[in-house]
């Protein structure tokens, strides 16, 4: 079968991809430049967040709990996610570039998904662990013991890699013939099947309508299981039954909330309400706000936690304090 000219013309130029165009924040320097100390700030914010909450929970034995545990695993899942798109996104408006290279693009596209699906299974088995800790207290020894927290965070891992695996392989061996303009501040895969012109594009929206149900089905279990905590405090006559479920449940629904709603508007909106600046509002909403919020939520109300982050803090600035000190006498500070 001959291959008509023109379609030969797009298959060509569609080889011949080897980088890619980003959508920028601003074209004027000085909002690139605001642009930049913006995301600077936020990726410092997420880093300081993050990095308390695992070197606490790392470091502090009364920690050593699922909960706790869930929480660092989240804590490294967020850290990945905005080290994957922001240093570029900031690199980008510092140089008043939008490239990066076909592999850099694949490369990102998959551990953006990685991180950003694992976290969402992470945040399901969070759930399960507040319903078991809450509704069978008594089980929950077996239900969540040691072997058991491993399992299901190496699940939640495992789960989002070979999503992330599948979705990028798809995705990035189809045919690219519609420019390489990508309409999004990083490289994700609802963008980049807008450049294609295969009729193999439709699989990989069949993957991802399916990828969605099954978010869907774990949204739900959140959901139930929140009002199974509900339910269980609910039943304490005082008002502490209710601040607890409330505190409990409140801010993992105001998470996943956000998560969810934000993910599935990018990937399952209709084409008629697409639009670079709602896209852009949208992304950043759920690929960099919350590993700067997701600390603020989980620790802000945990006492617990507080009293790590407080014994970690006065340490170093003990440690700071003792080391000023011994230098100042001439002596070597020891760590």
């Amino acid at each position: 079968m001959t291959v008509p000219c023109a379609q030969r013309q797009q298959m060509s130029n569609g080889s011949s991809i080897t980088q890619f165009l980003l959508l920028p924040f601003a074209d004027m320097w000085e909002l690139q430049l605001c642009h930049f100390w913006l995301f600077l700030g936020i990726s410092l914010a997420a880093l300081l967040g993050n990095g308390l909450i695992i070197t606490s929970t790392a470091c502090d034995q009364h920690l050593h709990t699922p909960m706790y545990f869930f929480l660092l695993n989240l804590s490294l899942l967020d850290l990945g996610s905005i080290s994957t798109t922001v240093p570029k996104s900031m690199a980008n408006s510092l140089w008043d570039t939008r490239a990066i290279s076909y592999s850099s693009c694949a490369a990102q596209a998959f551990f953006f998904l990685f991180f950003i699906i694992a976290e969402f299974y992470l945040l399901t088995v969070m759930s399960y662990n507040r319903y078991v800790a809450i509704c069978k207290p008594l089980q929950y020894g077996t239900l969540l013991s040691s072997r058991a927290c491993v399992h299901m965070a190496a699940a939640a891992w495992g789960t989002g890699f070979l999503n992330a695996l599948l979705h990028t392989a798809n995705t990035f061996s189809l045919l690219l013939c519609r420019g390489n303009a990508v309409e999004q501040f990083f490289c994700e895969i609802p963008p980049i099947l807008k450049l294609s012109c295969s009729d193999s594009c439709l699989r990989e929206v069949g993957i991802l309508v399916l990828g969605t149900c099954f978010s869907f089905g774990c949204f739900v279990f959140i959901v139930e299981s929140c009002v199974q905590i509900f339910r269980a405090m609910l039943r304490i006559p005082s008002e502490q039954g209710c601040d607890k479920a409330f505190s409990t449940c409140l801010p993992h629904l105001i998470v996943v909330s956000l998560f969810v709603s934000t993910a599935v508007f990018t990937y399952l909106k209709p084409p008629s309400m697409s639009s670079p600046l709602l896209d852009l509002v949208v992304s950043v909403l759920y690929s960099v706000m919350p590993p700067v919020v997701n600390p603020l939520i989980y620790s802000l109300r945990n006492q617990e936690l507080k009293d790590a982050v407080r014994k970690l803090l006065t340490g170093c600035v003990s440690a700071g304090i003792h080391c000023l000190l011994s230098s100042t006498k001439g002596s070597q500070c020891r760590s």
